[in-house]
């Protein structure tokens, strides 16, 4: 889904929740504690088709790069290879962002005469396919953006009835990731609409695998009914599990044009939405709360530090979209950070969970393989306070002493469990810390 000054979807009308009643609404809500596997599949499905799971292609959250928070249709190829080139050559690529994918716009208006999509000559003279081989050729994966509707979200020609048609064409570009957004998808007759969001992304989740080609599936559906009612919501990620490889859940976050102030309440939207689904999150499949906007003109340092801690605890996708051509050294700085990458890309493939709430602040806590923990204080309010808690409540193995490393800062201390720091406004602590028998 994509951000506009004008609605698109259904979800787009339902928007009243504010960051704040969200964050009330608790991480810790009960149904949050709900199972996935205890979640039912839309009515009358068939629990043999439901367990076709489609296959795991991302053992850890997905990295790269996609232009729209930044660019949104204001792309060519020049814009799409110049940042290509730039993550290869700021060094990001190296440390995991290797999907470039093209969002919405890149296409035109019309399908050929035999019902193929046609890239955009102005933007893209020499192809999409051309584009692939340039990626590849930089030692990156090619990622494409499409829509299960007649059109896509900025009205170019949906995927609708074309669905096998365009898998073979993405296979035949070699494409390695497709974004498959839920824009302007009418409910079929005789069908509810999770029913027909539902089948529509099976049938190209099957049109996929018949390619032959391993292409990583993004899937949309959920985005579409965060404002349904959790019941459904939940239901409806629980299926997007099955189909595909990640999902965005809900709200898209905040793009170029807005406010650096709109910029972070949207980063704490997307944060606490997501914050609330660990339990449906599993290795292999991941939930996705949208891009990481550091780079971005209007957010402080530890705004984009915040995020990136944030969304490496929840084990998120980890997708730039910002100019990569021409972002800043501190910004660099943040999303290139080893170690937190490291969290966001631990081979145990876990969502943090939040194990502690206040006024103005949460804590998460994510295992870690080896026996570790990640350990994110983040004080979303306006006014530095200090963050307690303990290893006991962070779920740590009790110990003759817990060392504590600030993966920001790089600073080591020691503590005989009691976790406390002084937290700057709108900063997140993220510890890894280690159990010292």
């Amino acid at each position: 889904m994509h951000n506009s000054s004008a609605p698109r979807s259904p979800r787009r009308t339902l928007t009243g929740l504010s960051t704040a009643a969200l964050c009330a609404a608790g991480a810790l809500s009960a149904t949050a504690a709900v199972p996935a596997a205890a979640l039912p599949a839309p009515a009358g499905e068939d629990g043999a088709r439901a367990a076709a799971a489609y296959p795991n292609l991302t053992p850890k959250p997905p990295m790269g790069w996609n232009n729209w928070s930044y660019y949104m249709c204001d792309i060519d190829e020049k814009v799409i290879l110049g940042n290509a080139r730039a993550l290869v050559k700021s060094g990001l690529a190296a440390k995991g962002y290797d999907t470039v994918t093209v969002d919405d716009c890149w296409m035109s208006k019309q399908r050929d005469a035999r019902g193929n999509l046609v890239p955009d000559r102005a933007r893209f003279p020499r192809g999409m396919a051309y584009v692939g081989r340039e990626l590849h050729r930089m030692g990156l994966k090619f990622g494409i953006y499409e829509d299960v509707g007649n059109l896509t979200c900025e009205k170019y020609p949906g995927s609708f009835g074309h669905y096998q048609q365009d898998a073979d064409l993405f296979a035949k570009w070699k494409v390695d990731y497709l974004k498959m957004d839920g824009c302007n998808l009418a409910t079929a007759p005789g069908k509810t609409k999770e029913r027909t969001y539902h089948d529509a992304y099976r049938a190209v989740s099957q049109a996929l695998r018949n390619t032959g080609r391993d292409i990583v599936f993004s899937v949309s559906a959920p985005a579409y009914f965060q404002y349904d009612g959790d019941q459904v919501w939940h239901r409806v990620i629980r299926w997007s599990s099955q189909v595909g490889n990640l999902w965005r859940e809900g709200r898209d976050i905040a793009v170029e044009k807005h406010s650096g102030a709109k910029k972070w309440s949207s980063i704490k939207y997307n944060y606490a939405y997501n914050a609330r689904l660990a339990p449906f999150q599993r290795p292999g499949r991941w939930n996705d709360p949208d891009f990481l906007l550091a780079g971005d003109s209007g957010l402080s340092t530890r705004q984009m530090q915040s995020q990136m801690s944030l969304w490496a605890v929840m084990a998120a996708p980890l997708i730039s979209s910002t100019d990569l051509t021409k972002i800043s050294p501190a910004a660099l700085k943040v999303l290139g950070n080893r170690d937190i990458i490291a969290v966001d890309q631990d081979p145990k493939g876990v969502q943090g969970r939040v194990v502690q709430q206040g006024t103005g602040y949460d804590v998460l806590s994510k295992p870690l393989q080896g026996g570790d923990h990640a350990v994110a204080l983040f004080n979303s309010g306006d006014a530095a306070q200090t963050l307690t808690t303990t290893a006991k409540t962070a779920g740590l193995p009790q110990a003759r002493a817990y060392e504590l490393r600030d993966l920001n800062t790089g600073r080591t201390t020691r503590t005989a469990g009691k976790i406390s720091v002084r937290v700057p406004a709108h900063a997140t602590v993220l510890y890894r810390v280690h159990p010292r028998r």
